[in-house]
């Protein structure tokens, strides 16, 4: 008799007592539909202030498909999902978020084409119910990415997705401590199935992606999958370095040529002056976001600190 395979449903909380009842019912209507299957529904709560922890513990107590960890303190929005993929033990692995805003009806259409061989099969959004600007702010990083990064990128993907056992092998390989999910799928590089979908408007609660975390997540892709930045940096140095040169000589022939008649002047000086400094200060930012990168990785501290499991036994 062949065993039934084991699917690991993994969600990501923080301040989601709105919606972790309602994702816990849509996943088990889904699996209902599913016998072939057996299914874990792992929860992480990110030390949420609501009483999203209680509500879980109420649903692992009659559930014991339901395990949660509880996370001593905040430890960010790439961290704590990232860590509780690692922690799933199924055959595959599917990534779906607290906010409804991925359907967890798609989980059949990604077992499908699991069973037709895909070992990687993610959902992508062309089209989402969301804020313009934060719309044209992601765009506008996908087509960066593109341009920019030497892997290519899987384009207006979030992470929802399904991810065989081998991936998540090799994903617990690297040993990353501030993971960029996205590239890091993208660099294993097998082929990848892409399920387009629609995401719908966020109905309860309050979104947790705000610019700064947009911005986060931006430049650690960038800065993990991209030199450009300071190779542009240097050249633009020797660009800027070589047109100063070039400047200071014509001043300083016209000069001597119209000593009494040709005056320099302070405002060119000035503006010289806070041109090259914003320059400077700039590609200063540049690089101290990779030597940030670099800090957090030499630091080898852990994805996250468990304040508690729950139906782990």
């Amino acid at each position: 008799m062949n065993m039934l395979k084991t699917i690991s449903i993994v969600t990501a909380c923080y301040n989601e007592e709105a919606n972790v009842d309602e994702i816990y019912k849509r996943v088990k209507e889904q699996f209902a539909l599913l016998p072939q299957y057996r299914y874990e529904h792992l929860f992480i709560d990110n030390a949420s202030t609501d009483n999203t922890v209680e509500r879980l513990k109420a649903i692992a107590l009659q559930d014991p498909n339901v395990r949660v960890i509880v996370n001593s303190r905040n430890f960010g929005h790439i961290r704590s999902p990232y860590h509780a993929l690692l922690q799933a033990r199924g055959d595959a692995v599917i990534s779906l978020v607290a906010d409804l805003q991925d359907p967890p009806e798609y989980i059949t259409k990604f077992l499908e084409k699991w069973q037709a061989g895909f070992k990687i099969v993610v959902g992508v959004k062309p089209s989402a119910e969301e804020n313009r600007l934060m719309a044209a702010f992601r765009r506008s990083c996908y087509k960066v990415f593109a341009k920019l990064t030497s892997i290519k990128q899987i384009k207006n993907f979030t992470g929802f997705g399904l991810y065989d056992h081998s991936v998540m092998e090799i994903l617990r390989s690297f040993d990353d401590p501030y993971p960029y999910f996205r590239g890091l799928i993208a660099e294993i590089g097998f082929e990848v199935c892409e399920i387009p979908y629609h995401q719908p408007l966020r109905v309860k609660g309050v979104t947790k992606n705000n610019f700064y975390s947009l911005y986060d997540m931006a430049m650690l892709g960038l800065t993990s999958y991209s030199k450009v930045p300071m190779r542009i940096a240097t050249m633009l140095g020797f660009a800027l370095g070589a047109l100063s040169l070039l400047g200071s000589v014509i001043v300083l022939i016209l000069k001597l040529c119209f000593w009494h008649s040709f005056s320099f002047g302070m405002a060119p000086l000035l503006i010289s002056i806070f041109f090259f400094s914003s320059v400077q200060l700039f590609f200063i930012g540049v690089l101290g976001e990779y030597i940030g990168t670099i800090h957090i990785h030499v630091q080898k501290r852990p994805l996250v600190i468990e304040k508690e499991r729950i139906n782990f036994d």
